[in-house]
């Protein structure tokens, strides 16, 4: 008879191992394919470490090297106020959102500033170029409580 099951008789081009005993076929092969997933990727190998300015942490001190405006993207046209920050751990340098209108106003150069990622972890948020990170506080006071004004800051 001219009809054949496909996968009983010949053997099938490339696909799943299918059959009675092709359990740890099955379980290798997902194994290796796991990689081809990139949030997997990330969680376990290192690079965590050493791509990450923060190196794996939420949170990171720097100073203040200077502020920058930074043009966003179309189709808006700002220039939204941003710090180039160098951390204190690893000397890293980074490029961070300042919030709040007048957020600006708050800091100055050399100033202590506690960065944070920016909730998107590890891409730019919305319209602004290659930003990933966002001032939370200004020497040890919270940017909030200072836009709000109810701290100041501390004169050094």
């Amino acid at each position: 008879h001219t009809h054949t099951h496909t996968h009983f008789f010949q053997p099938h081009e490339m696909g799943k191992p299918r059959g009675l005993r092709a359990g740890r076929k099955l379980e290798t092969r997902n194994r290796t394919q796991r990689w081809a997933d990139k949030e997997y990727n990330k969680a376990h190998l290192s690079t965590k470490y050493t791509a990450n300015p923060f190196g794996g942490a939420s949170h990171a001190k720097g100073i203040v090297l200077e502020k920058v405006g930074v043009e966003s993207k179309q189709p808006n046209s700002a220039v939204r106020k941003c710090v180039r920050v160098q951390l204190i751990k690893n000397g890293k340098k980074v490029t961070a959102f300042v919030p709040w209108d007048g957020g600006l106003n708050f800091i100055d150069e050399n100033d202590e500033v506690l960065v944070s990622g920016f909730g998107r972890s590890g891409h730019a948020v919305g319209d602004i170029p290659g930003v990933r990170f966002m001032i939370v506080k200004v020497s040890s006071v919270s940017l909030w409580a200072l836009y709000k004004e109810k701290k100041d800051k501390p004169k050094s």
